[in-house]
């Protein structure tokens, strides 16, 4: 793609990494046109079945919107509510269908923790980081944060963090269920694609009908939530053979005996 961001390939895993490790992987201008550039790519690319979102370096996964900019261009503030894949990371990320694993590699801070939270899987090292920052900033969230975090782990552990700014270590984040699982640094990677390669084993199709479905329910009521599910469940089941149950089930028990 280009310096600030890179896309790299592994069979049908796709990684993209945030490349600006000397300022902490901020989100300039330049590195959000490149992220929703790339997330289309992979998105309309047949070959690649799962995307690794993660940061340069060993600092940062990102600090954010890159703040020099926003002291020194008022045309930018507007990105901070953007709507526009180009403007805003969280909808460059949501606009891929294929599951997004976030690679938290170091700090995630303030819009770097809402690009964290857009991803539909997170494992992070034992060094990473969580920090809302937009109150001690000035800036209110127009990413997602106000409303996904409270869903994710509380309304009272939300409001602790976004009103006091304060960081939340990785561990703490785990016990919180706010990321998936911790591991060593060295191994984050190794980690993130053995999962990746778990879910290209799965029919595009369906992981992206299967990815959809969750989006949509989390979306909504747990009533609207189940109603979806009925509905497109029917359809979809419908069309499903008792030839393709049986050779499915010799596949999962197959599976299941190694794990």
């Amino acid at each position: 793609m280009s310096e600030v961001l890179t896309v790299t390939l592994n069979g049908t895993i796709a990684t993209v990494t945030m490349n600006r490790p000397q300022a902490m992987n901020a989100l300039s201008q330049a590195m959000r046109a490149d992220l929703a550039r790339a997330m289309a790519a992979l998105d309309a690319d047949d070959a690649v079945r799962v995307v690794i979102l993660t940061g340069a370096g060993d600092r940062a996964f990102t600090a954010g919107l890159d703040l020099k900019e926003l002291g020194s261009d008022a045309s930018a503030m507007a990105d901070a509510t953007g709507t526009e894949p180009r403007a805003n990371p969280v909808k460059a990320v949501e606009q891929c269908r294929k599951p997004v694993i976030g690679a938290i590699n170091g700090v995630a801070i303030t819009g770097g923790f809402e690009l964290a939270l857009a991803c539909d899987v997170l494992i992070a090292a034992d060094t990473a980081r969580f920090a809302d920052t937009h109150a001690r900033v000035g800036i209110m969230p127009g990413w997602g944060l106000s409303q996904k975090l409270s869903r994710l782990i509380g309304i009272h552990r939300a409001k602790e963090l976004s009103l006091s700014g304060n960081f939340l270590d990785a561990a703490t984040a785990e016990r919180w269920g706010l990321v998936n699982r911790v591991v060593p640094a060295a191994q984050l990677m190794a980690a993130a694609r053995a999962l990746a390669a778990d879910m290209a084993q799965v029919e595009p199709g369906f992981s992206a009908a299967y990815k959809r479905l969750i989006d949509d329910g989390f979306a909504a009521t747990f009533a609207e939530g189940l109603a979806i599910e009925h509905e497109r469940g029917a359809a979809a089941n419908a069309a499903v053979t008792p030839d393709t149950i049986a050779t499915n089930r010799v596949a999962v028990q197959a599976r299941g005996r190694t794990q």
